[in-house]
């Protein structure tokens, strides 16, 4: 019977792009974000960094769905900005979701700034737990340096505007292969199939 497990977002981008990975390393599970649960509430994210934030989605979406849950808090750091937005990431701009608002804000707090001080960095903390209360946290890291115009459709968030280390394109000009082999998610997510594949064979098929 094919498991079924729920990734703790609404966001598709991410739901396809873990679909992707756990495809890749024949994960026979069918991933659904929580769309699929219209009653579910949005978990605050309360905690102080990422890998608490994800922590307290996955658990708190594994309890009320009774599947494992999977969840992840990503961001961007920037050196110029002290390490912000951080996990203000999503609602930099004062309203969440926001992404145009989010990177145009980022942009002009660095009008001024040159382009051997614009170094930056994507961060992502995933989590999966089970129902009954086992939970694992692992983490990517992408470094690169931020543009000054966005460039690119195939991404989200800051991807118009964030070019990693070593490349020209940015994150939102890479293909969705290209960019799921080096991303901060892609690496969180890639680290977390060893465990969720422990976690699943350790719980009985959902009815």
């Amino acid at each position: 019977m094919t498991r079924r497990v729920v990734l703790a977002t609404r966001n598709q981008h991410k739901v396809a792009e873990l679909r992707r990975i756990l495809e890749s390393a024949d994960i026979d599970v069918e991933l659904v974000g929580t769309d699929e649960f219209p009653d579910l509430p949005d978990v605050p994210e309360t905690g102080s960094t990422f890998a608490a934030n994800a922590l307290l989605k996955a658990t708190d979406v594994a309890q009320r769905t009774g599947l494992v849950a999977i969840a992840d808090d990503s961001g961007l750091s920037v050196d110029a900005l002290n390490g912000m937005p951080g996990i203000l990431s999503a609602r930099w701009a004062g309203e969440h979701g926001n992404d145009r608002a989010n990177l145009e804000l980022v942009l002009a707090q660095l009008t001024d700034v040159p382009d051997n001080r614009r170094g930056a960095a994507f961060h992502c903390a995933a989590a999966v737990a089970t129902p009954d209360g086992d939970e694992r946290v692992v983490e990517g890291v992408l470094e690169g340096t931020l543009i000054r115009e966005p460039r690119g459709t195939n991404g989200f968030g800051y991807d118009p505007i964030f070019t990693p280390r070593g490349y020209v394109l940015t994150t939102a000009e890479l293909t969705p292969g290209e960019k799921d082999a080096i991303s901060h998610r892609g690496q969180a997510f890639r680290a977390l199939v060893p465990v969720l594949r422990e976690l699943l064979s350790d719980t009985t098929p959902d009815r």
